[in-house]
């Protein structure tokens, strides 16, 4: 049985279409595009800052449920993997003035919304 798509030990599960080739996230059994099948793919996880905002108001409840220190507003973006394919991740930066579109972030899954980090030097091929 696969691992679920958006676990951390699935690592970046996506798909691909084996007709047309588009990318997905979270893997998907048929392309959204053209409707043929698609195939598990390891997406890499590297990519740029597509777009971003800052989420200041805690989330409709359920499902979300609020930490012990109560709702404290989050950076979260779109990152364009390398692959071609958009996935919307929480920021893990400290301070919201060095966020900038097209900064090199790296994406991990987690529980609920993956979540990206700066790239560090070295880490861009993997």
């Amino acid at each position: 049985m696969a691992a679920e798509p958006r676990s951390p030990a699935a690592g970046l599960q996506g798909s691909r279409c084996s007709g047309c080739a588009v990318t997905t996230y979270p893997a998907e059994g048929e392309c959204p595009r053209c409707g043929g099948s698609a195939d598990p793919v390891a997406l890499r996880g590297t990519g740029t800052l597509w777009t971003w905002t800052v989420q200041r108001y805690a989330p409709k409840s359920p499902p979300y449920q609020a930490p012990p220190g109560g709702f404290v507003p989050f950076a979260l973006g779109y990152v364009e993997l390398a692959e071609g394919v958009r996935v919307a991740a929480v920021l893990d930066i400290d301070d919201v003035a060095d966020i900038r579109i097209g900064m090199a972030l790296t994406v991990t899954a987690g529980p609920g919304v993956p979540r990206a980090r700066p790239t560090a030097p070295g880490e861009e091929g993997t």
